[in-house]
């Protein structure tokens, strides 16, 4: 990566959120504020955010939010993630909550109406790829797709601090493949966590074979005959289902997120946000911020 660059963390706030309301509340946990509402998931997501600002150190942040439970791809196959258990009412008021933490906080938001935040995520990649150093903290390894030569995905482990890091070098080493090809090796192997099934009774490591050996999906079938009967037979059960999880598993990069990049600028984090965060019942924020970034 280029030192002189500006480098943008991109944060999956979603990820962030569900992991810090998760981590407290099997133990009951809830860090109530004044109003008796739960603060866990806001003050979690806060504070790993201002961990990784100083573990990774960039000059600018963007956070990216889902924008409500549906998009096009549950349009597109009615099952996708429609297993999901709807969200505990004690993390239900903390969606709304956590944005309007990001905004106190002065850093930039994303969150578009039909689209995950995986997509702005890769809108933002794909925005910035050829200015900037672009780091993504999240839990989510669908990400690995945007690996690209600027591009420093770090995949949460344990705790505020540490991570599974990959770039483009490290993943195509371990996978054999392109980071763009991780799309269809996904496409076959399907995403029960997504509810979308790929090809029944192909598993990664056949999954993986074919995908190095023919490329694509699209190489995949246009090489049927060459294949065992077995995976013929399969593929012929499920072609349709094999197009459908490619394009579930695609994460969209062509949204339009052209604001000047001086707007991403990481704000001081001074006296007043931290006695506004107090204020807020954001006490824990307010001690981390004190700690991360004195005066």
């Amino acid at each position: 990566m280029d030192e002189n660059k500006p480098h943008i963390l991109i944060v999956d706030g979603m990820a962030l959120l569900f992991r810090s309301f998760f981590a407290t509340a099997h133990s009951g946990q809830f860090f109530r504020n004044a109003f008796d509402v739960p603060t866990n998931g806001v003050q979690g997501f806060a504070r790993h955010t201002m961990s990784a600002i100083s573990i990774f150190q960039p000059t600018h942040l963007a956070v990216c939010w889902d924008m409500g439970a549906k998009t096009f791809r549950n349009e597109l196959f009615s099952d996708y993630k429609a297993h999901r258990p709807a969200p505990a009412p004690e993390l239900v008021p903390q969606f709304d909550m956590a944005r309007e933490v990001s905004e106190m906080l002065g850093w930039k938001s994303y969150g578009i109406p039909n689209m995950e935040a995986d997509d702005v995520i890769g809108s933002l990649v794909e925005t910035w790829k050829d200015e900037a150093k672009l780091t993504i903290v999240s839990g989510d390894k669908d990400l690995l797709q945007l690996l690209k030569p600027n591009v420093l995905i770090a995949l949460t482990k344990k705790g505020f601090t540490q991570y599974d890091e990959y770039n483009e070098l490290r993943f195509i080493e371990e996978y054999g493949i392109t980071p763009a090809q991780f799309i269809d090796l996904k496409a076959f192997t399907g995403d029960a966590s997504d509810g979308y099934p790929g090809v029944k009774g192909i598993g990664p490591k056949t999954a993986l074979k074919l995908i190095q050996q023919y490329g694509s999906v699209d190489g995949v079938l246009a090489a049927k005959e060459k294949l065992t009967a077995g995976i013929q037979k399969k593929l012929a059960t499920d072609e349709e289902l094999l197009m459908i999880s490619k394009e579930l598993a695609t994460i969209h990069c062509e949204i339009t997120l052209d604001d000047p990049l001086d707007q991403l600028l990481i704000p001081e984090f001074t006296q007043a946000r931290a006695q506004l965060m107090e204020q807020q019942g954001y006490s824990l924020i307010a001690k981390q911020g004190l700690a991360a970034f004195p005066f």
